[in-house]
């Protein structure tokens, strides 16, 4: 893309990078990584005209069928500003910004794509 003349990535982490889960080491300590390449990456290559940014996605699920036990991800999302769960397109349109030359000042950041679950206390209702 640098020797193109420039382009846009977008990496794709999860909320689960900022919180310390049990057995779950391995998972956050690679989506953290992710983050952090993120942004060396956007050192790197933005002088270069390649801007690199990520979308930290949190609990998303198709939606279920009316009539079914709650999924564990959307007991999690209770009380959360949200309080369900994302669908995939959420996703998709924060991964389209970013992409687009509307997000043309925007390098090196994450954009937390969660409900609210990692920026705002979780209060179970």
């Amino acid at each position: 893309m640098a020797e193109s003349g420039g382009g846009a990535t977008v990496n794709l982490g999860s909320w689960i990078a900022r919180l310390g889960v049990p057995v779950g080491a391995l998972c956050s300590s690679t989506k953290g990584a992710m983050e952090t390449l993120t942004r060396a990456w956007a050192a790197e290559f933005g002088p270069r005209g390649v801007r690199v940014n990520a979308v930290s996605p949190g609990v998303i699920l198709p939606p279920s069928p009316a009539g079914t036990e709650p999924h564990p991800g959307e007991v999690m999302m209770r009380g959360t500003p949200a309080g369900t769960v994302g669908t995939p397109d959420v996703i998709a349109n924060a991964v389209v910004w970013l992409a687009s030359d509307e997000a043309a000042f925007v390098h090196g950041t994450v954009v937390d794509v969660d409900g609210g679950r990692t920026g705002v206390a979780v209060v179970a209702a």
